[in-house]
C-alpha cells in the first residue's frame, strides 16, 4: 500500500468467497502484481464438518498480500459468488503494467468494458477473472500516490441512488474516516440528481471507491465478497455489529452480517487469526467449534475455547 495509514496494520480486508480455488486464485493473484505474496493457508479438519460439509484437509482459507495489501480467499463452495457491485479498483503508474496484468486476469474470464481510453481515463477496462472476481484497472492520475487496489462499491436495481447514504452510513461508525471527493450526476444533463457519479471515502484510513449504477444490472451485493473487519474489544464488536444491522441490516452466522443496503461484513475479533493461521490445530477446531454456534462474535468464548 502506497500510501501512508494512520493506523498501524490494516483494519479492513476484503474477502473473497470461492468454490474451490481459493489457493489456486491467490497464486494467480500474488503471481501478477509486485509486493506480493500468500500469507498463510488454513484447512478444514473433522471439527465442525457437519456445518461446513468440506473434506477434511482441504484448504478453508488462503491469506495473501497483493502491492502490500491484505486480502483472504475463502473455499466456501457453490453457495455465493462475486459480482461487480464489489469490483477490486486497481490504479497503475504505466500502461505496461496495465497491459502485462490485464493479460494475466483476463485469461479464461469475460471483458465487461474493454481496455482502452475513456473520458476519464486514457487507459482503463473492466473484467471478471476466470473465477468471477470483478477488477476495474486505470492509468494512475498522479503516478506514485494512492493504493494500488482499492475496493468499488456499486450500488444498483433497488439500492441505486443510496450511494451518498451508505458514505454517511460508513464514514459515521468507523474512527479514521473521511469523504473524499464525490462527483454527483447533473440533472441539468437530463441525469438522476444527486447520485453518486463516482466517489472516494477513507474507513481507518483505507481508501473506498463508490457509485450509484443506473440502468439495469443483473446483479447486486452478496456475500461473494465481503470485507472483515479486525477489532481489538468487545466493545468494538458490539458497536460495529449494532450499527450496521441497524434500520434493516441482517444477523448471520459465524460473525457476519448484512447491512442495509445488502454489503456483507465480518466484524471478527484478532484472535480469530488463530483460526486462519492456525499453529496449534487443536486450538483452531475448538476455536471453529465455538464460533459456528455464534452470529456476533463473543470474545470472551473464543477466549476461553482457545484456552482449553
Amino acid at each position: 500500500m502506497r500510501k501512508t495509514n494512520a493506523h498501524s496494520r490494516q483494519i479492513i480486508t476484503p474477502f473473497l468467497w470461492f468454490d474451490s480455488q481459493a489457493e489456486e486464485a491467490a497464486e494467480l493473484y500474488t503471481s501478477l502484481f509486485a509486493d506480493s505474496r500468500i500469507t498463510h493457508l488454513s484447512h478444514y479438519s473433522e471439527e465442525g464438518r457437519e456445518a461446513h460439509g468440506q473434506p477434511v484437509g482441504k484448504v478453508m482459507v488462503a491469506g495473501f498480500e497483493l502491492a502490500g495489501q491484505h486480502f483472504a480467499g475463502l473455499n466456501g463452495g457453490p453457495a455465493f459468488k462475486p459480482t461487480p457491485a464489489i469490483s477490486l479498483f486497481v490504479e497503475l503508474d504505466t500502461e505496461a503494467e496495465i497491459h502485462a496484468l490485464w493479460a494475466g486476469l483476463s485469461d479464461g474470464g469475460s471483458v465487461l468494458m474493454p481496455l482502452g481510453s475513456y473520458p476519464w481515463s486514457t487507459c482503463y477496462g473492466w473484467l471478471n477473472d476466470r473465477y468471477g472476481v470483478s477488477w476495474q484497472i486505470m492509468l494512475r492520475q498522479q503516478p506514485g500516490e494512492g493504493q494500488t487496489i482499492t475496493p468499488a462499491l456499486m450500488f444498483t436495481q433497488g439500492n441505486y441512488g443510496r450511494a451518498a447514504d451508505a458514505i454517511a452510513l460508513y464514514t459515521g461508525i468507523f474512527p479514521g474516516s473521511a469523504t473524499g471527493p464525490v462527483q454527483y450526476r447533473d440533472a441539468a444533463e437530463g441525469e438522476d440528481a444527486a447520485t453518486v457519479l463516482f466517489g472516494r471515502f477513507t474507513l481507518f484510513g483505507q481508501d473506498f471507491i463508490i457509485m450509484d449504477g443506473p440502468g439495469s444490472h443483473g446483479f447486486s451485493f452478496t456475500e461473494g465478497v465481503s470485507l472483515m473487519v479486525s477489532c481489538e474489544t468487545q466493545a468494538e464488536i458490539d458497536r460495529y455489529w449494532d450499527q450496521l444491522t441497524a434500520d434493516g441490516g441482517q444477523e448471520s452466522q459465524c460473525g457476519w452480517l448484512k447491512d442495509k443496503f445488502g454489503v456483507s461484513w465480518q466484524i471478527t475479533p484478532t484472535i480469530m487469526d488463530r483460526l486462519m493461521a492456525p499453529t496449534d490445530q487443536a486450538m483452531a477446531d475448538r476455536l471453529m467449534n465455538a464460533m459456528l454456534k455464534m452470529k456476533k462474535l463473543d470474545v470472551a468464548t473464543l477466549e476461553a475455547a482457545a484456552r482449553g
